[in-house]
């Protein structure tokens, strides 16, 4: 997401609408010279393959189903502690206290009715919402629920014959695949960048549970909450973090995550998540060994048990392994984490824990999320 004060987006629109004309301008002058040597001798048609970019057909699919998402939300600003130099701030005279600030993000369209997946952050705050379309409409949207554990939110506008982009699969997506970044970084809208899908499975310092898909197709501020797509234009990911001192990596939410979760904001305005109440560290090699288990073992242990959960009362224990659930390899916590999220509440879902060198099942009863969990 993009923040700026309305000075500085005038500034940015500007500089935008100059470099359009000019491109605009050098395309014209490229172009007629060409239009008539055509008249003279026929050009030959291009060849199916070899020339045009494989993207561009899935681009085509998606592209006109992503948004610009701008926002408007009261910030306050103090020139208290300000140097009174006019390079600073601090300038005699210059207001201080509640000023509005506009901020840019993206999103998708995924339904007809008007529903847009975007980021909570892009929404987060927000008194105006305002969604323009890649064929210049543009609609006041309103923001129908956000979960900022996952940062998803879901934003609707009141239109008709709108494009809608088809929902993919992340779970068969591997290191290598292609990846097709869809937004409006730094305001430059309706951008494509493309790169490949660098790994799965990841995880954020201080981030949610739940993982993202790392990829090195350029995500920037801006891009938040705009699709990331593959070489078929099915959305994968839903763009949302990016490491400011890192170069060439960016994340993205993966859909499947995206779709549960969109499924409850539309249908409820909010999000209960499945609870099963133990505390969880990586098993590395030396704990393996540790606990009589091979070096090379995978699996998420269980470092302490909530009292009064269902894991509690299903009798998991501290020190217990969980390699399996609900049928599923879970070979870190991250991936168990997912897979219990994946569930309902109330629903019973089975473990398979190595304890003691020994293979045991345990059946846990899935309990809503306690508040402030």
């Amino acid at each position: 997401m993009v923040r700026m004060r309305y000075a500085e987006l005038l500034v940015v629109v500007a500089l935008v609408a100059a470099v359009g004309g000019g491109a605009g301008a050098a395309l014209s002058q490229h172009v007629a010279p060409h239009v008539v040597e055509a008249a003279a001798a026929p050009v030959q048609p291009l060849p199916d393959t070899g020339v045009r970019s494989p993207f561009v057909a899935a681009v085509a699919m998606v592209r006109p189903a992503v948004v610009n998402i701008s926002t408007v939300q009261t910030v306050q600003s103090s020139n208290d502690n300000m140097p009174m130099n006019p390079f600073f701030g601090g300038v005699p005279g210059m207001p201080s206290g509640p000023q509005q600030e506009k901020a840019i993000g993206s999103g998708v369209i995924v339904s007809p009715e008007g529903y847009i997946l975007t980021n909570a952050h892009v929404v987060q705050g927000a008194q105006k919402l305002t969604v323009t379309l890649l064929d210049g409409r543009t609609f006041n949207g309103t923001v129908v629920g956000a979960d900022t554990a996952t940062d998803l939110a879901v934003v609707r506008i009141q239109a008709t014959g709108l494009p809608v982009a088809p929902l993919g699969d992340s779970s068969s997506l591997q290191p290598g695949d292609w990846a097709i970044a869809i937004g409006n970084p730094y305001g430059l809208n309706f951008t494509v960048t493309a790169g490949v899908i660098s790994a799965m499975g990841r995880t954020l310092p201080n981030g949610p549970e739940e993982t993202f898909i790392q990829t090195d197709a350029p995500i920037n501020p801006g891009n938040s909450g705009g699709p990331l797509i593959d070489t078929r234009g099915q959305v994968i990911g839903v763009n949302s973090a990016k490491f400011e001192d890192a170069q060439g990596i960016g994340f993205s939410i993966p859909i499947n995550t995206a779709k549960g979760i969109m499924a409850q904001l539309i249908a409820t305005g909010h999000v209960t998540r499945p609870y099963l109440g133990v505390y969880l560290q990586p098993l590395t090699p030396d704990i393996a060994s540790q606990l009589g288990l091979a070096v090379d073992t995978k699996g998420a242990l269980v470092a302490d048990v909530a009292p009064n959960s269902p894991a509690a009362a299903s009798g998991l224990q501290r020190g217990d392994v969980i390699v399996q659930a609900a049928g599923h390899p879970t070979p870190d916590p991250a991936t168990l984490v997912t897979t219990v999220h994946g569930a309902k509440v109330g629903s019973k879902i089975l473990l398979m824990v190595l304890r003691q060198g020994h293979t045991q099942y345990v059946t846990v009863t899935l309990e809503q999320t306690p508040a402030g969990s």
